[in-house]
């Protein structure tokens, strides 16, 4: 009988393909049981139907990234997907005839400007650029095409370029497809330029924010190292400054015309979809784009083989650390199966050779390793960063000295086993998402493999030896093949400051819309229904005994289970939890030393983590349903049995330091401490934060205890996996130890701190890029009821790249890549509602960048046309929206922060389509209108605008010590 399905399951498939107008290939013993179609212009399109939910994961891959640019326009590929957002002929203009020909006279101008030294003939030039594109944007109309995404009710709008590809991202309504098909279409075969000036101002910022980001740095010095003779290594994504000022736009033009044809691009999609009904409306719209016959292909000189280090040297103000690289084969040429393995071996987060030997051991700051690939050449990296007193030069040392065992074979053999039922777990999970299916299909298309090959990688990789691992790591691994970067603490003096040029905002024509944008919103499509989650069916929940009570999901999908174990206690009641957790993960018991707990874990492909949060700690096992109840036994049988170590426990206080002496270093890490100290306050950060005398201070008695004291406290337990409700409960009875009787911990939380009257924090960091963010709370309470107008409002306003803060700040007056603007609900019942508004952006433009804010924010611009799209797209968007998997466990428990039991989105979808674009102008003057803030600034001090500060509020300038509270 098995016999006999199998064959008709075959049949069928043939005869689907046969039937079928469009032939397609299939690989058997495809887990996501792919269609591969060619059309006959050379279009690539890959599909799995997946329909947990009704909507479709798309990307659109362009064979051709960084490494095609032009030797003299780098950067060109990345700026030309920015300006793929700008329309056709047939949308983002209300007249393309008389735009036309203003758009040639900006193309031909920026021509002459970049052939043009002279620094006054340049700013003569581009006033011309500047006043030629005001005109234009009078026709023109920004942001259409996220407005046409916006109307189907697309989420995750975006795209990506890297040195080998370019790839536009979107998340459709699965009812959606001739209308999003018919979108792309047009937009691939006829981009059109326009807004160029604005956007390239964008560009700049994208570039100034890379400056301050140490590691891009010393990633784009170790390509030069391994690379010198290919675009890998001779030129950058981003592009050189001097580039960027310098843009061409035929170039773009020439650029497009080349490498944006059938024959060099591919569809990817997963999702509930009919393939048949699919690639028909696909041929039907991209089916007679003409292909390219000459396509260029890269041609580079061959790296000579490494026979000494090649060594680099970066600066900037983040912390040091060493990056290491050998050069491998491209995955067009070389699977680098052995590659994959071997890096699993070095270093997979729990049981590796620098997992055990180096951060367990705690030999180094930190340190990891791993295969990197690309197309043309793939490498396999290393990095570290130094504990107190140590040299880069001897983290080198440490990490060179765990590739030697892999060239040696001093590594357990096991760990190769054990490496493959990890990959499995990992592609398990990834079969879950539409996202990680489709972006597979991106990496094929993009390396030029054969997708069988792929299926097949996991059984390739059963066949591979120890000696096999031995042997590649011999052959690549060489003790003197590599490049080195040390990145060091200083000045980097090779950063030029890119000045803002003066830029007349652009016309934004909110009210105007192309004919294609009303067709595209005219077009029946078959309805969707909403689902809303009902949480009585969804889950369940029991108390496993008194004090324990415990949320089910089960997981219909695979094999995967995730347990976890909260608490009511945190950073606020126990400032050194957090330290605890670390210092947990380091110790053994008597039964098993930590290096035998991890290499377990790692066999039986489970993984645990502790969290410590303000108010709420967490501890998480996941993996393998079938070895569930061998990981609660391990995890649990550390927390009760760890055995002390002081050895350790002094290593990691001094790492800790450590740590946070870096955390001063970098950017990201400031500007997320002063938001913390806007929104909580020095007396929250004082509760919450040990200083380093307090954190010196601790002993190994006190860490154990308070990790071990969780486990006599009442605690729910969140599941979900495969199990059934009563293997479940059975299964957590025998194997979950806590005391028999339980002290109960109530819920608590934060609160924010309201803002009654303006003022400014300012935070100093040398930077030529500063952090802004303006905080409101004027201490309203929650109200369920408030939702559809606030959800409208922040569609609205700041929702998306259609909204008006999007429009504002970054196209219409170039003065960001990023702003946000938006009102934030409370996750707690006794919560406030809180105004946010954010924009990184040169210091020069810090006056303009908070009068801009300032302007939109209180006199909110109103268009008929941009709140249609953002009611739009909010019902469009809740009818495919689903909430599935442990999201339901998660979102039930949001819900009973805020005393509801209802999912919230029913009521949003039922009174959004009632409302109109007087109730967003009336939610407005009662959230928003005339708010007072205090407006936070992280940057250099010495260049902002003090005496203008001065004019919203008090100034007071905080030190590192009071925003870390170290």
């Amino acid at each position: 009988m098995k016999k006999l399905l199998a064959l008709t399951v075959v049949i069928l498939t043939l005869l689907a393909a046969s039937c079928s107008k469009y032939k397609y290939e299939t690989v058997e013993g495809d887990p996501m049981n792919t269609r591969i179609y060619t059309l006959p212009n050379g279009l690539k399109v890959y599909m799995s139907v997946n329909k947990e939910t009704p909507r479709i994961q798309t990307y659109i891959a362009v064979r051709v990234g960084g490494k095609n640019d032009p030797a003299e326009t780098t950067g060109l590929a990345h700026y030309f997907e920015h300006l793929m957002f700008k329309g056709t002929p047939n949308f983002g203009t209300s007249d393309y005839a008389a735009e036309k020909p203003m758009l040639d006279e900006i193309e031909q101008l920026f021509e002459v400007y970049r052939q043009t030294e002279d620094e006054v003939e340049r700013e003569t030039i581009y006033r011309r650029i500047d006043s030629i594109s005001y005109e234009a944007s009078k026709l023109a109309i920004p942001n259409e095409y996220d407005k046409l995404m916006a109307a189907i009710g697309a989420n995750g709008t975006n795209a990506y370029t890297s040195q080998d590809m370019t790839v536009y991202v979107e998340d459709i309504p699965s009812n959606e497809v001739e209308n999003w098909a018919k979108i792309e279409a047009d937009r691939f075969r006829n981009p059109v330029i326009r807004g160029f000036h604005t956007e390239l101002e964008t560009i700049y910022e994208e570039k100034n924010m890379s400056l301050t980001k140490d590691n891009r740095k010393v990633w784009e010095a170790l390509d030069a190292a391994l690379f010198p003779h290919h675009p890998y290594g001779t030129q950058t994504v981003l592009g050189t400054q001097e580039h960027l000022k310098n843009p061409s736009i035929t170039n773009v033009k020439n650029y497009h015309k080349t490498y944006y044809v059938p024959n060099n691009m591919a569809i990817c999609l997963s999702g509930d979809l009919n393939p048949d009904e699919v690639i028909a409306t696909i041929d039907k719209y991209f089916g007679d784009m003409q292909p390219n016959e000459n396509l260029p292909k890269l041609e580079f000189q061959p790296e000579e083989p490494i026979t000494e280090p090649i060594v680099r040297e970066v600066y900037g103000m983040e912390a040091a650390n060493v990056l290491m690289g050998w050069r491998l084969p491209g995955t067009s040429s070389d699977p680098n199966d052995v590659a994959q393995i071997a890096s699993a071996i070095l270093n997979n987060g729990q049981a590796g050779l620098i997992d055990l030997d180096l951060n367990q051991q705690q030999k180094v700051l930190s340190a990891y390793g791993g295969y990197s690939s690309q197309p043309d050449y793939s490498s396999f990296l290393l990095g570290g960063s130094p504990k107190a007193g140590q040299s880069l030069e001897e983290v080198r040392d440490l990490l060179l000295g765990e590739v030697a065992k892999l060239r040696s074979g001093d590594f357990d053999e096991e760990l190769i086993q054990a490496s493959i039922n990890n990959f499995k777990l990992y592609m398990m999970r990834a079969f879950e998402n539409n996202d990680s299916r489709a972006d597979m299909y991106v990496q094929s298309f993009i390396a030029g493999t054969d997708w069988a090959d792929e299926v097949a990688q996991l059984d390739r990789m059963a066949r591979i030896t120890k000696q096999d691992v031995v042997d590649w790591a011999n052959k690549y691994l060489g003790p003197e093949s590599y490049a080195i970067v040390y990145k060091r603490e200083g000045e980097d003096k090779s950063v030029q400051k890119i000045a803002a040029p003066k830029i007349t905002p652009i016309v934004t024509n909110r009210d105007k819309q192309s004919a294609f944008l009303t067709e595209i919103q005219n077009t029946p499509v078959k309805p969707i229904e909403p689902v809303f989650v009902d949480y009585q069916k969804e889950m369940s929940q029991f108390d496993l005994r008194e004090g324990i009570h415990v949320l089910y999901k089960k997981n219909e999908l695979n094999d995967i289970f995730e347990l976890q174990y909260v608490f009511n206690k945190g950073t606020e009641n126990d400032p050194a939890l957090g330290l605890a957790f670390d210092y947990l993960s380091y110790l053994g018991t008597e039964a098993m030393s930590a290096e035998q707990i991890a290499s377990e874990m790692y066999d039986i492909a489970c993984s645990f983590k502790m969290y410590a949060g303000g108010n709420l700690s967490t501890i998480t096992i996941a993996g393998l349903s079938e070895n569930m109840p061998k990981a609660i036994q391990i995890v649990e049988g550390l927390i009760a049995g760890a055995e002390a170590d002081e050895a350790i426990l002094e290593n990691l206080k001094q790492d800790m330091i450590k740590s946070r002496a870096d955390a001063k270093l970098s950017q990201s890490k400031n500007f997320a401490a002063l938001q913390r100290y806007m929104f909580y306050g020095k007396e929250y950060i004082r509760r919450t934060t040990l200083t380093n005398e307090q954190l010196q201070a601790l002993s190994s008695e006190e860490l154990i205890a308070s990790v071990q004291e969780l486990l006599n406290k009442s605690h729910e337990i969140h599941y979900y996996g495969p199990m059934t409700e009563p293997d479940t409960k059975k299964c957590l009875a025998d194997y979950h130890k806590a005391a028999d009787v339980l002290e109960p911990l109530e819920e608590n939380h934060a609160q924010m701190l309201r803002t009654d009257k303006s003022s400014v924090v300012l935070a100093q960091y040398d930077a030529n890029q500063l952090y802004y963010l303006q905080y409101s709370n004027r201490g309203e309470a929650f109200d369920v009821k408030t939702d559809p107008e606030i959800t409208l409002y922040n569609e609205y306003f700041g929702g998306s790249m259609n909204s008006i803060c999007f429009q504002e700040m970054r196209e219409a007056r170039g003065l960001a890549y990023t702003a946000q603007a938006f009102l934030s609900t409370p996750a707690f019942a006794d919560a406030s509602y809180n105004y946010i508004a954010f924009i990184a952006t040169q210091n020069d433009k810090m006056k303009t960048a908070i009068e801009a804010f300032d302007e939109i924010i209180n006199q909110m611009p109103e268009s008929q046309a941009a709140f249609q799209i953002a009611k739009d797209a909010i019902l469009t968007r809740l009818r495919t929206d689903r909430t599935t998997g442990g999201h339901v466990l998660n979102s039930y428990v949001a819900l009973r922060r805020l005393g509801l039991t209802e999912d919230r989105n029913r009521q949003i979808f039922e009174k959004v389509q009632s409302m109109t674009l007087d109730d967003v102008k009336a939610a407005q003057q009662k959230w928003v209108k005339d708010r007072p803030y205090t407006y936070g600034i992280l940057g250099n001090i010495q260049d902002l605008d003090l005496n203008f500060l001065k004019t919203l509020g008090p100034i007071t300038t905080v030190s590192q010590e009071e925003l870390f509270g170290y």
